[in-house]
């Protein structure tokens, strides 16, 4: 007997296998990964159980499905539901191809008022192809019989029957297992994050194509969208700039950096006009620590060239409305 479990890296998704692991059923994960997840700690829940983990790059299929999800959004830019059954739905046909017996997840009735409730659940099931083979060992006792248990592969007296959002048990049997190194419950879905989602929108409304690079750059800097065609990314600290010069396409993008003070990377995504290019040096120059009210050089490098502009700073506050 084998089964197949989504992994987020939580404690419920390791205490799922492990209830079944238990029963004697071999289990193995699979987790996802894309700008907006990634698979950090499902790879470090593998190694605190020994429970083999498949990785898979998710992105192009999955910005087709967030671009107009069926449930729509949560509060955010998040298609939780639809996310879900498209996790499921390709987790399935690595069950086909290897030949496990069903599918699990660590998901728990009532723990997140919208993905999680018995009516969401069904809706993933129902929408992710495979119907009845998806098992969630720590609420099964309070959802209908799953095939894999008409079957008796899995003693269904054995599963579990948590509900709602207290963590008491979950954390009780934790200790039953010998687990006590395990990430906190906080979710780390990029897409539930009203930051995030805004400049994510912001992209979705003014570019139709856009490289997985660019999903990661929402994640650093000020973003400041000057017109329909021209944004700029401001960093805020020397991390922001590491990151922003690690994503940035030299290929296609305008990075600009004042010279002889401190300040920050600048990128122009796409390149822009000769106007934009000189308000994108001010704004630069304006978030810098050269002082105030002088002209100071600031470098532009373009994929075809690289030149000396000389401009004075706009202040920050000047440029709010900008901002994304």
């Amino acid at each position: 007997m084998r089964a197949l479990g989504l992994c987020s890296g939580g404690l419920d998704s390791i205490l799922s296998a492990l209830v079944l692991r238990k029963q004697g059923i071999e289990v193995e994960w699979v987790t996802f990964e894309t700008p907006f997840f990634s698979s950090e700690k499902a790879l470090r829940a593998a190694q605190i159980t020994g429970i083999p983990i498949t990785v898979k790059n998710i992105t192009s299929i999955y910005l087709k499905m967030l671009k107009n999800p069926p449930c729509r959004y949560g509060k955010h830019m998040n298609p939780c539901m639809d996310c879900h059954a498209l996790m499921f739905r390709l987790a399935g046909a690595i069950m086909k191809e290897r030949g496990f017996d069903f599918l699990f997840s660590g998901e728990v009735v009532g723990q997140r008022p919208m993905s999680q409730t018995k009516q969401s659940l069904r809706y993933v099931e129902k929408h992710s192809g495979y119907n009845g083979f998806i098992l969630r060992p720590l609420s099964a006792a309070k959802l209908p019989i799953t095939i894999p248990e008409k079957n008796g592969l899995v003693r269904r007296d054995l599963l579990l029957d948590i509900s709602g959002r207290s963590r008491k048990m979950q954390i009780k049997i934790a200790g039953e297992f010998g687990i006590v190194d395990y990430p906190s419950a906080a979710g780390g879905c990029l897409l539930t994050d009203k930051g995030y989602s805004a400049r994510l929108k912001d992209l979705f409304e003014c570019q139709e194509e856009f490289t997985e690079e660019e999903l990661h750059l929402l994640k650093h800097g000020r973003h400041l969208r000057l017109n329909k065609n021209a944004k700029i990314i401001v960093g805020r600290t020397k991390s922001d700039n590491e990151q922003i010069k690690r994503y940035y396409n030299p290929d296609v993008d305008t990075i600009i950096k004042v010279n002889n003070f401190p300040g920050p990377i600048v990128i122009v995504p796409h390149g822009g006009s000769k106007e934009i290019i000189v308000f994108a040096a001010s704004i630069c120059a304006g978030y810098s620590k050269a002082p105030n009210n002088i002209e100071v050089d600031v470098s532009v490098i373009t994929p075809q060239s690289s030149q000396i502009l000389n401009v004075s700073g706009i202040p920050p506050e000047e440029i709010k409305h900008y901002l994304i």
